[in-house]
């Protein structure tokens, strides 16, 4: 990527649509506003002109906003035209855009990598950026914001601080050892390393990233006949299921995913399970839905009491069916034909789930950063078990190296070209 280059995109989604933004960014900024609008406005102040060719036609009569770097989104000089929103408006003021030298077309999230590049940003709140415009749920987005506005990299930050803080201790004590004085480490340094690992220990143990992005797996089990394609059918609220009277009608993992109170769930009907399997076909479909059992977040078990896998949750399938067997440790007791207490069940599911997803607004960490930070805590314990300042020193220069991976000031071009290739063009 060529910091010198100026690009340009539209930012504002796909068109048409009210207003159509196209930004651009870099040095030639200024200059293509004057070329294309025929001013540059105050910095920051919306001013309405006309958006001509460059012999002389009107291409739309458009806002015009200009912000000179580093006070930009990008620290660039940056430009924006709302225009019109129209598919041929913004499709003529981009080609028109093009035929300026020293303009390209930007490339998917290189607004955002500059702003980076640029420090307006850092890699933790990209990342938490990349998730807000991924968000598809009310507890996704919250805990997006949270970082894409600096809620983690203030913490790394004051975690960063008192690591500089022991660093300097124990520098010290090595500076009066050179001089053939003697001195110890002051009163408190292991109190504070402790209490620094312990806040550290507290966020690995907290839910990642990852359980809000794949949603919380539910997945429903049970002998053949047991009503797990019915109840699937209502809790996903559509006929995704074949529901047959015929034993072994669902062969596969059939699964969906549904936002129930903000949050993302993925119901999963499996194949019936029985010991005494029949054709190929259905053994494999057995191993599959044992499989789906090991990776759900919750079972919910339909057959006879005490026969599911460790943890489940024992359902009563057909409450409106007096010929079935009772059930008389069931958590909830559901009839899917009649819809008797399915939003009942699905409230404990959901109140469930809240005690395992991150909490809203929670600082979350995704698999890269949580690597970052566990690599942090095992330096910092390794500098408590040393004796030796200078080993302590090194323990805490690699803690700290480990932050500076979590927040992006020591990375490579492949991860960020693997985070910004997730935006859009145009952010």
């Amino acid at each position: 990527m060529i910091a010198t280059d100026t690009i340009f995109a539209v930012s504002s989604g796909a068109p048409p649509a009210a207003i159509g933004i196209v930004r651009i960014s870099g040095p030639a900024a200024g200059p293509a506003l004057r070329r294309i609008a025929g001013e540059v406005p105050p910095p920051r102040h919306a001013t309405l002109a006309r958006l001509r060719r460059e012999d002389g036609a009107v291409l739309d009569e458009a806002l015009i906003l200009w912000f000179p770097g580093p006070r930009s989104a990008t620290g660039e000089d940056c430009a924006e035209l709302h225009c019109h929103g129209g598919r041929a408006v913004l499709a003529a003021v981009c080609d028109t855009l093009s035929q300026f030298e020293g303009l390209r077309p930007a490339m998917e999230g290189e607004f955002t990598r500059r702003a980076f590049a640029t420090g307006r940003i850092d890699l933790a709140e990209a990342e938490g950026l990349a998730d807000l415009l991924a968000a598809e749920t009310e507890l996704q987005r919250s805990a997006a914001i949270a970082n894409a506005g600096g809620a983690l990299s203030r913490k790394v930050e004051d975690w960063r601080m008192a690591v500089l803080g022991l660093s300097a201790e124990v520098e010290a004590v090595l500076d009066f050892s050179d001089e053939d004085d003697s001195a110890d480490l002051a009163d408190g340094f292991d109190t504070r390393l402790s209490e620094l690992i312990g806040e550290i220990e507290e966020q690995l143990a907290r839910p990642r990233s990852e359980a809000l992005n794949d949603g919380f797996r539910v997945a429903l089990a049970g002998p053949p006949n047991a009503g797990k394609s019915t109840l699937f059918n209502a809790l996903v609220e559509s006929e995704a299921a074949i529901v047959s009277p015929i034993a072994g009608t669902t062969r596969d993992v059939i699964e969906r995913p549904v936002a129930i109170a903000g949050m993302k769930f993925v119901f999963v009907d499996t194949a019936g399970v029985r010991d005494e399997a029949g054709e190929e076909i259905e053994v494999i479909g057995i191993e599959r839905a044992r499989t789906e059992f090991e990776r759900a977040d919750l079972v919910l078990w339909l057959g006879p009491d005490g026969q599911g896998p460790a943890g489940a949750w024992e359902i009563a399938s057909r409450s409106d069916d007096p010929g079935t067997s009772p059930k008389p440790t069931a958590r909830q007791f559901v009839s899917a034909v009649t819809g008797e207490n399915i939003e009942a069940l699905k409230r404990d599911v959901v109140d469930f789930a809240r005690t395992v997803l991150p909490k809203p607004g929670a600082v979350v960490i995704n698999a890269r950063q949580y690597r970052a930070l566990n690599d942090a805590r095992d330096s910092l314990k390794h500098t408590a078990q040393r004796g030796d300042p200078l080993l302590k020193g090194e323990g805490l220069r690699e803690a700290r190296m480990a932050f500076d991976r979590l927040v992006g000031r020591s990375t490579t071009e492949d991860m960020l070209d693997a985070l910004f290739g997730r935006f859009c063009i145009g952010k």
